[in-house]
């Protein structure tokens, strides 16, 4: 998943396959084409029956396939709906299961997710527009203008908007990297409730892998900013709302930090245990090449 904001490419133990630049990749689709103009209708908040049965067989595969131990805690800080879910350390695909996993089937959590990444074949495509959950995002996009009226609809129906303020899975295990501002753009012109996630345990994958969440205490743009309970939010667009989205992201930053630092170390096994399939479910739904886990 990922932030509107476009992220820096890093690499690390494999060389890089040889890759289509996004601008490619959007043009032979007919454009960049991103959030609600993709999607064609209302994001919903509903579970359809599809949904709930690959839902289910996700369940399947992640706990009696896979064998991934998921601990998971804090739900009764959980509004009904209609607020802004963002999550930290982003260090796997897994992630978004994570998420998922850490909240109710209904209402529906909708990802910004990147588009290059995830529109690998035409039926992935077909297939992910049919089940909803991802507004894409190009590389080097449009503006956040687009995500912004994303995230306003997926709210105004009572949906999750959820977000990973690092927009990319490179950085070190068991710590938060630096979080980039477009969310907190988004959630500036939303004024949603905010629900920190602390995600533990993505960054290597294999059999019986541990991981760990946390959904932490309900916050809101004014606290994290410092400003008063109702005081006026700036005008779009203007410094102040960059300053006010820079205060927010250091903010969250300091309250996820912890909790991910704390969750971290139940993730981790001794050396001497097996990671069976360690390489080919790490990588299996990302592109393979090098990731920075220095941080």
């Amino acid at each position: 998943m990922t932030d509107p904001e476009p992220p820096t490419e890093s690499t690390d133990r494999r060389p890089p396959p040889g890759r289509v630049s996004p601008e490619a990749m959007a043009a032979a689709r007919g454009g960049a084409v991103e959030g609600l103009e993709w999607l064609g209708r209302p994001p919903e908040a509903k579970a359809s029956i599809l949904y709930r049965v690959l839902r289910l067989v996700g369940r399947f595969v992640v706990f009696a396939v896979f064998r991934f131990h998921i601990r998971t805690s804090g739900q009764e800080h959980l509004p009904k709906g209609g607020y802004l879910l963002v999550g930290a350390a982003h260090r796997g695909w897994m992630d978004p299961f994570v998420v998922v996993h850490a909240i109710p089937s209904e209402p529906r959590a909708w990802f910004l997710g990147s588009a290059p990444s995830t529109f690998t074949s035409r039926w992935r495509e077909r297939l992910i527009h049919r089940l909803g959950g991802l507004l894409p995002v190009w590389r080097g996009g449009l503006g956040i203008e687009q995500h912004v009226a994303s995230a306003r609809a997926v709210i105004a129906n009572g949906a999750v908007f959820a977000q990973m303020p690092e927009g990319t899975v490179s950085g070190p295990p068991g710590k938060v990297g630096p979080f980039r501002t477009g969310w907190a753009v988004i959630a500036l012109r939303t004024d949603a409730p905010i629900v920190p996630l602390a995600i533990a345990g993505t960054e290597e994958l294999y059999l019986g892998r541990r991981i760990a969440s946390q959904v932490l205490p309900v916050t809101s743009v004014r606290a994290l900013a410092g400003l008063e309970p109702g005081a006026a939010l700036p005008v779009e667009g203007s410094r102040e709302e960059f300053a006010l989205a820079h205060r927010m992201s250091d903010a969250l930053s300091a309250i996820l930090g912890p909790a991910v630092e704390a969750l971290y170390p139940w993730t981790i096994d001794p050396p001497q245990r097996p990671r069976r399939l360690r390489r080919r479910l790490t990588w299996l739904l990302l592109r393979p090449g090098r990731i920075d886990r220095d941080g």
